[in-house]
């Protein structure tokens, strides 16, 4: 930034030095001299003001790229938590099932539950459900953020498709700018 701006300040001071055309006569190595000096500065301004510019775009694109591989990251994390909490989704209905066989008789024909046995029973089926139906907002809940976390990794996927695209063409400009200026 300091190097554009000196150069902008030097390509100002030597195009505002006007050599009338006696002095360029009498003394053209002068002439000479500054105009050499505006293209030099000249030259600098543009170099400093592309660097500029490819830096913020280096800038934008790394923290885009950084923000890609937080959002991966997340989303592995969330994949894993949706897992576990299907599993533990899972175990639960087979205990549940279990315990709904053996309070209905099914399961065990021969043993007769005693009253407190059965209350203590239905107790751990009524932990079971709130455990399941916790479980299972945890795994709609996670569900959503995995599917904002895609929506948000989508967008951030376009706009370096689209930061990508917008270098290239600056590229091709530059590319025939240089092409031109070679000719």
């Amino acid at each position: 930034l300091f190097l554009f701006a000196d150069a902008v300040r030097e390509v100002r001071k030597y195009s505002s030095v006007h050599v009338n055309e006696k002095a360029a006569n009498v003394n053209s190595s002068a002439f000479d001299h500054i105009q050499m000096k505006l293209f030099r500065s000249q030259r600098n301004l543009y170099l400093s003001g592309f660097s500029l510019f490819l830096w913020l775009v280096l800038r934008r694109t790394v923290t885009l790229l950084t923000q890609l591989a937080k959002e991966m990251a997340s989303h592995a994390a969330l994949e894993t938590q949706v897992n576990d909490a299907t599993e533990a989704a899972k175990k639960y209905m087979a205990e549940n099932e279990k315990l709904q066989e053996a309070l209905s008789g099914k399961g065990s024909g021969k043993k007769v539950l005693t009253e407190p046995t059965e209350e203590k029973l239905k107790e751990e089926v009524e932990h079971l459900k709130a455990e399941l139906q916790k479980t299972s907002n945890a795994f709609h809940k996670a569900k959503t953020e995995v599917a904002a976390v895609k929506k948000q990794s989508e967008g951030l996927r376009r706009e370096y498709d689209h930061l990508m695209k917008e270098y290239e063409q600056l590229q091709q400009s530059l590319n025939k700018a240089e092409d031109k200026k070679d000719q």
